[in-house]
C-alpha cells in the first residue's frame, strides 16, 4: 500500500527542476542523499521515470519512485512536458550562464569547459553535507591535494588555499598523484581533476575509495567534464562533490565548507578553526 504522502507516478511522466531543486545542485551546499542528488542530475525536462530508473545508480525502481515522490513533495522537480529543442529548453529554463571568466577560466581545459557549457548549458555545484562531518585535525593545518594538470590553475588554487589556511600538495601526473599520497600526514580533502595527461580522474577516485585510510576523505571533482553522465560517474564512484569549470572561488570555499559542517558565510581570516563548529 502506498504511503500517505506519495505522489502518483507512472513510467512516461516526465520533471523538470524547479528553483529549489537547481539550488541543491548549483550552489555548493545541500544535505540531500546520494540518490536524491543522481536524481536531480537526471532529470531534464525529456527523460521519462522509465529512463530515469534505468540511468540511476545502484537504486531499485521502487527506490527511485519513493525518492521522486520526495523531491515532488519537497518542491524540488515538478511535472513537465518533453521539450524536443535542447536550445529551446536551456534558454527557457535559464540553464545557461553568462560567460564567467572567473579564476577557474584561465586555462585551456577550462576554455573546453565553457564552451561545454555554451553548447549543453550544464553546470553544477554540488557539495554534500555529510551526516557525520570529518574531523578537522588538531594542532597542524589540514592538508588538501590538488590533482590539476592545468599549470595556472594549479598555482592558483596552491595560492588561495594557502591563504584560506590549508596546507597544500599539488599533482599533475600519474608519478605525482602517487608520492602525494605516500607523505604524511594523510589529506584531510582532495579535490580531484578527471581529464589528466597519464591518469582518469574517476580511476583516482576508484583507489582512493578502496584505503581505508582513505574511504571517509571528502574528495570534490573539480573539471570541465560539464556532462550529466560525468557527474553521475563521480557521485557513483564515491565524490562527495563535484564542481564543474569555470568556477569563482566562493564556490569552492562554499563547498570545502559543506564538506566540513562549517557554517556559511566564509569569513577572510582563521577561516578552518575546529572552534567553528557547534558551539
Amino acid at each position: 500500500m502506498p504511503a500517505a504522502n506519495a505522489f502518483p507516478t507512472s513510467d512516461d511522466d516526465v520533471y523538470a527542476l524547479t528553483a529549489r531543486g537547481e539550488a541543491q545542485i548549483r550552489s555548493a551546499e545541500t544535505d540531500l542523499s546520494p540518490l536524491a542528488l543522481q536524481l536531480l542530475v537526471l532529470v531534464d525536462g525529456k527523460s521519462n521515470l522509465r529512463a530515469i530508473r534505468r540511468h540511476a545508480v545502484g537504486a531499485s525502481g521502487a527506490e527511485v519512485d519513493d525518492a521522486i515522490g520526495d523531491l515532488l513533495r519537497d518542491g524540488m522537480i515538478c511535472p513537465a512536458v518533453p521539450v524536443e529543442n535542447d536550445a529551446i529548453e536551456f534558454e527557457m529554463s535559464g540553464l545557461v550562464p553568462a560567460p564567467d571568466r572567473g579564476a577557474g577560466a584561465i586555462s585551456g581545459e577550462t576554455d573546453s569547459g565553457l564552451q561545454s557549457l555554451r553548447e549543453h548549458g550544464y553546470y553544477v555545484r554540488i557539495a554534500r553535507r555529510p551526516s557525520s562531518a570529518p574531523a578537522l585535525p588538531q594542532g597542524r593545518k589540514p592538508v588538501v591535494i590538488v590533482v590539476e594538470d592545468e599549470v595556472h590553475l594549479a598555482r592558483f588554487m596552491r595560492h588561495f588555499l594557502t591563504f584560506e589556511g590549508f596546507e597544500v600538495r599539488t599533482a599533475a601526473n600519474r608519478a605525482e598523484i602517487v608520492e602525494a599520497f605516500r607523505q604524511s600526514p594523510p589529506p584531510d580533502l582532495i579535490l580531484l581533476d578527471v581529464m589528466l595527461p597519464d591518469a582518469d580522474g574517476f580511476e583516482v577516485l576508484a583507489k582512493v575509495r578502496q584505503y581505508p585510510a582513505l574511504q571517509t576523505v571528502p574528495v570534490i571533482m573539480i573539471t570541465a567534464k560539464a556532462t550529466r553522465e560525468a557527474v553521475l560517474k563521480g557521485l557513483a564512484g564515491g565524490a562527495d562533490g563535484y564542481i564543474t569549470k569555470p568556477f569563482q572561488p566562493e564556490a569552492l570555499t562554499t563547498a570545502i565548507r559543506t564538506m566540513f559542517g562549517l557554517a556559511q558565510p566564509v569569513p577572510s581570516t582563521d577561516v578552518w578553526k575546529n572552534d567553528d563548529r557547534g558551539r
